[in-house]
């Protein structure tokens, strides 16, 4: 992970929650999420700091139980260990940011 990457997004593997893995460091990594209205996930808390830049749609986030509607130019933080979840209100395209690498020692499942 010392070494420069460029990851070309139709190259990005797919993780097992639908999140396009993009470059990846020692101690945070990138992801991109494509997703459709309808789709929602449980709640959940992991063991990672996660920031998220909202591109464009519309989604609800709830964090610790506050609840939000984000749109295209939002921004969030969902703290290590918060339960958090997310639905999917229009199509969206997101990227997110995990300290430490959320893909690495199963810490995204």
């Amino acid at each position: 992970m010392d070494i420069p990457q460029i990851i070309n997004k139709d190259e990005a593997s797919i993780g097992g929650m639908g999140q396009g893995y993009l470059v990846a460091g020692k101690n945070v990594d990138l992801r991109r999420w494509d997703e459709e209205p309808g789709n929602a996930c449980q709640s959940s808390c992991r063991q990672y700091e996660t920031v998220g830049y909202l591109i464009s749609g519309v989604m609800e986030i709830e964090i610790n139980g506050q609840c939000a509607t984000l749109k295209a130019g939002d921004s969030w933080l969902v703290p290590a260990g918060a339960p958090h979840h997310y639905r999917i209100i229009e199509s969206i395209v997101a990227i997110e940011a995990t300290s430490p690498p959320g893909r690495f020692q199963h810490k995204d499942e």
